[in-house]
């Protein structure tokens, strides 16, 4: 409900906010320009001295204005002709025009109104409500992203438009919170949809009848500092009725024009205040520093515009469309989804087709969204929960287990939940497992035994369905077709080949950059954006799930390369090896940003053997500032020392460090656990110095790498869990 309210006010007032903002922003730099521009008036000056001042330059003079930043105007009849400048305090003659600039003039008709009046006005109104349900929305979602307010400014992952969009929301939203809350206030008092706030005092029955008091003489504005002025109004020459008009940040007054007595007096309302202060805090006038930040917070509002779209068309890519979902209060089946990349919803989409089918009502949602006090006609909970990086929660089900940990009671009908992953990768589906331990904790009865699908298998998916219809009583029979994803052509360059002589065929294949579309290089989508350790991933022959291989170049680096080693029955590794320079493969860009170096100047620890080295070299190859020390694990260096040549250049540039090398074929077998023994005390070091480890290869290394580090670090108090924790320990392990 609350990605709706975020949703479609967003797209539908997509234009309009956006044009709201940005004339916004235009229009916060003036009140700072005039505040620099305007002649100041000194701290003792007086109303009084100023107007005679100003009096004596300009004998027809009717009014002194003094703005919120200080500019002091006057305005003034000579000969029937009305004339207007901006004064000097210091001498009282003018010294710029009083009137604002075309393009601010301009900039404020279409900030306001758009140029159509009330109908534009109420335009306008109708963008800043769109962005008071945006900013209010939007904190909702990213305090579910990350946890809850306390964890505001957390570290995020996933996709660049998704991080990019919270990045800058979580910097913006207050700034748009009272922009747009003070836009609607005074957009309200413009059509008088406010009780009044009170006003001037009612001009007095009885005057002096005198005339020609200098101002120098009436005692009010001698006791006046310029500082508190906001107007004074002469009276009409010849008008022995009329008085002097005294406005200050204090209130209103009358003076007598033939003594210079004060007539009548009325301080400013507390309404009177809060109106001033909502213009204040909406213009900048008065706070030009205020006005310049709110400005600034304003010009990320079409960046999230964007970076919104981006995500919106990417989830309806991603996402399939759900038809006849039941709303969670109806639902007799609530199925909720734990998904990083969208894979998942795939099959969500499927089971919920086939339990409607069979006369079931059906909710399905992220498991963000988990919220079992509205699960009203609820008999059964299912948990679809993929994994990410190192056991990470997916992007959908961010907070899922904190909501589950507070859940008090939790509803009394049983939970099933299915993993998703690759039994490939160390941390098969660890984040199912821990929503299962989590469950379990709190007594959660379970429907099913917690069951996996192993690489987006439609057999296993058939399998746990028909385990799920048995328990039913439902003839449940579930044919999931996953949605290919869109691949573009990749053209061969080069290939260098090692490891034949040790049983180990490797080769690092080089591959030209696709063309790509306007719409990829502004979204960022296909190959248009990536960086090395990013993934690519290539479908085997036979339609089964694709291969995924560590990118070791980055897009400015203007080639896509991986290293690929041949393993006995590998489809898609045969097929790779077997590649000459101008033979094309099929592949698609999948975004890895839980492995990447991270910016800073901290060292690197880069820990890899045999194919491993593949991201760290494009990591090399990108660096150009921090020292990097790297450990690497080959079979034999006269075979397969990839990247030996390149490695020898960078060392020669500064790009690295340091390398230690581990051979494990000869006569005494060395491995890169031991390789850091043997430099425990420096490798100790470089942690205590705040260095980030990257490990990257297979999992019978990562794992030994990981006790050897344990090891290592026992004396000086960490460990590698407590690196983890930090985001200072990060593996890509196959």
């Amino acid at each position: 409900m609350i990605r709706a309210f975020h949703r479609w006010p967003g797209l539908l007032a997509l234009a309009l906010v956006t044009l709201l903002a940005l004339s916004g922003a235009a229009l916060s730099v003036f009140p700072a320009a005039e505040q620099l521009a305007a002649p100041q008036a000194s701290a003792d000056l007086s109303v009084a001295t100023l107007a005679g001042r100003v009096q004596a330059a300009y004998p027809g003079v009717e009014q002194i204005r003094r703005a919120p930043s200080g500019r002091v105007t006057a305005y003034w009849f000579d000969q029937g002709t009305p004339g207007a400048a901006v004064i000097d305090p210091a001498t009282g003659q003018g010294v710029a025009s009083a009137d604002p600039g075309q393009v601010q003039r301009w900039l404020t008709g279409l900030h306001r109104s758009l140029f159509l009046g009330d109908g534009g006005r109420l335009a306008m109104a109708a963008g800043a409500a769109a962005m008071l349900v945006l900013s209010l929305s939007g904190v909702a979602l990213v305090a579910r992203r990350t946890g809850g307010l306390r964890h505001w400014f957390t570290r995020l992952r996933g996709p660049l438009a998704g991080r990019l969009h919270v990045e800058i929301a979580r910097i913006a939203v207050a700034g748009l919170l009272l922009s747009s809350v003070t836009a609607l206030w005074m957009a309200a008092s413009t059509f008088g949809l406010l009780p009044e706030t009170g006003g001037a005092p009612a001009f007095p029955a009885a005057v002096s009848g005198q005339t020609g008091i200098a101002p120098a003489q009436i005692v009010t504005l001698t006791q006046t500092p310029v500082s508190t002025l906001r107007e004074l109004s002469f009276p009409y020459p010849g008008d022995a009725t009329d008085a002097f008009t005294l406005k200050t940040d204090r209130g209103t007054g009358y003076l007598d024009q033939g003594t210079g007595a004060l007539l009548a007096w009325a301080d400013l309302t507390a309404g009177q205040r809060m109106s001033e202060t909502i213009y204040m805090l909406h213009t900048g006038q008065g706070a030009a520093l205020l006005g310049l930040m709110l400005g600034l917070m304003a010009l990320g509002v079409p960046v999230m515009a964007g970076t919104g779209v981006a995500l919106w068309l990417s989830a309806r890519r991603g996402r399939p469309r759900i038809r006849d979902n039941q709303p969670a209060s109806q639902a007799e089946t609530i199925l909720l989804v734990g998904s990083e990349a969208g894979s998942t919803w795939g099959f969500a989409a499927t089971l919920h087709e086939a339990l409607t089918r069979a006369g079931q009502t059906v909710h399905v949602g992220p498991m963000s969204d988990f919220a079992p006090e509205t699960y009203g006609r609820a008999r059964r909970i299912l948990l679809f929960a993929a994994t990410y990086g190192d056991g990470a929660a997916p992007a959908s089900a961010a907070g899922f287990l904190d909501r589950l940990e507070r859940a008090t009671p939790l509803p009394e009908i049983p939970m099933a939940v299915l993993g998703f992953g690759d039994r490939s990768f160390p941390a098969y589906c660890a984040f199912a497992n821990a929503v299962t331990s989590a469950a379990c904790a709190k007594g959660w009865e379970a429907l099913l035994p917690p069951d996996t699908v192993d690489r987006q298998s439609p057999q296993d998916f058939a399998r746990w369905g028909r385990a799920l219809g048995q328990r039913l009583g439902l003839p449940l029979e579930l044919s999931h077709q996953p949605v290919a994803p869109r691949t573009q052509t990749l053209t061969l360059l080069s290939r260098r080949d090692y490891g034949a002589e040790v049983q180990a065929p490797t080769a690092i294949l080089r591959f030209a950059l696709p063309r790509q579309s306007l719409w990829q290089r502004l979204t960022g989508a296909g190959f248009a954006r990536f960086s090395a350790g990013d993934l690519i991933g290539i479908l085997p022959d036979d339609g089964a799930a694709p291969r995924l291989y560590s990118l070791a170049s980055g897009r400015r680096d203007g080639f896509v390369e991986i290293v690929v080693r041949k393993h006995p029955g590998g489809l898609v590794s045969s097929r790779l090896t077997a590649l000459h320079p101008g033979e094309t493969i099929t592949a698609f860009l999948r975004p890895n940003p839980g492995f990447r170096p991270g910016r800073g100047k901290a060292p690197l620890i880069l820990i890899g053997a045999g194919t491993g080295i593949g991201p760290l070299a494009g990591f090399l190859r990108a660096n150009r500032r921090r020292p990097v020390h790297l450990f690497f694990g080959m079979r034999h260096p006269d075979s397969d020392f990839l990247y030996h040549s390149e490695i020898a250049d960078w060392q020669a540039q500064g790009r690295l460090t340091r390398l230690v090398t581990a051979v494990s074929r000869g006569v005494k077998p060395h491995y890169v656990q031991d390789a850091l023994h043997a430099e425990a005390a420096q490798v100790t070091q470089l942690i205590r110095e705040g260095a980030r480890v990257m490990v990257c290869g297979g999992r019978d290394m990562a794992a030994g790498v990981t006790e050897a580090l344990a090891e290592i670090l026992a004396p000086s108090g960490l460990t590698p869990a407590m690196l983890k924790a930090g985001g200072r320990y990060v593996e890509d392990v196959y």
